[in-house]
């Protein structure tokens, strides 16, 4: 396993297709598995990094406070280490806040930016409502099931009921990617801590990189809501909602959203915005997170 060492952590990646450089920065509690209907189709056009947050699959879980501008300074690190001078970056959920931070820290390092069912967070963030809320956070939904129980509850969270009927094969995927790689207590609370304290929405209009914002109309996790914010305060932003799909869209319509994004990126595809290359860093060998 390739583990890009930035400092005292280490990050697991994966590389993918060649061509220009995409980023895919993943969601709450989720490994770069996230991606799985994604990656095919972008890699057969760019080369895509795709790679675990601190504190998620099969990266460094360090016991300490994180925050979004943490992850963004993550997400230089690594494509430092890997040579990468500009880049499409795509966040969803989590990731996409981390994507907002990313670009406002690193404004010349971004091509363009997609900005997948997200948030800015603070004043103009708008919550799930309380129900779903309450599945996300209260720890004591969770206590007494096992990691598979808890995953089968928040499916219609994700994913509409007909879906998960009539997709099995995708769905379990799914579910086995989540089970597979989900993060100890300690990680899972830090990462609600960099969430807590999300907040771009003042920053917004610093943006100046071509930005595509999708979501689902029927989000429950991240109100669609949230990225008509965005859309609107981010200048010249192109909005895509997804009638009728949820938070997992990226999973239950990966062909319509595989397309729009296809076509966004395509569309700011071309030479780099920055001149020159960086140095490729050292890459260590895989060791236990």
């Amino acid at each position: 396993m390739p583990i890009a060492k930035l400092g005292r952590i280490g990050i697991y990646y994966e590389i993918h297709g060649a061509g220009e450089d995409v980023v895919l920065i993943s969601g709450f509690a989720s490994s770069k598995d996230i991606w799985f209907r994604q990656i095919p189709d972008l890699s057969r056009r760019y080369r895509v990094i795709a790679f675990d947050n601190r504190g998620c699959g099969r990266s460094a879980k360090p016991h300490e406070p994180y925050s979004m501008k943490q992850y963004a300074r993550d997400t230089a690190g690594l494509v430092d280490v890997l040579g990468v001078d500009a880049a499409h970056i795509c966040g969803v959920s989590l990731g996409g806040m981390v994507a907002q931070e990313f670009t406002l820290q690193f404004p010349e390092r971004v091509r363009s930016l997609v900005l997948a069912c997200t948030s800015c967070g603070g004043r103009r963030s708008v919550l799930p409502d309380r129900e779903t809320m309450d599945l996300l956070v209260n720890r004591d939904r969770r206590n007494g099931l096992t990691r598979e129980e808890w995953t089968r509850q928040t499916l219609p969270y994700s994913f509409t009921q007909g879906f998960i009927d009539s997709s099995p094969e995708i769905v379990e995927r799914y579910v086995s990617m989540r089970v597979k790689h989900w993060p100890p207590p300690h990680s899972l609370a830090r990462q609600v801590e960099a969430l807590m304290t999300h907040d771009t929405s003042d920053r917004l209009p610093r943006i100046q990189a071509p930005t595509l914002v999708i979501s689902g109309s029927a989000d429950r996790q991240v109100p669609v809501a949230n990225s008509k914010v965005l859309a609107s305060d981010i200048p010249d932003a192109r909005l895509v909602i997804l009638e009728g799909m949820g938070h997992g869209f990226l999973v239950e319509a990966a062909d319509e959203a595989n397309r729009a994004i296809l076509d966004f990126l395509a569309r700011h595809s071309g030479p780099s915005p920055r001149a020159g290359s960086r140095p490729v860093g050292r890459l260590e060998p895989a060791r236990p997170a």
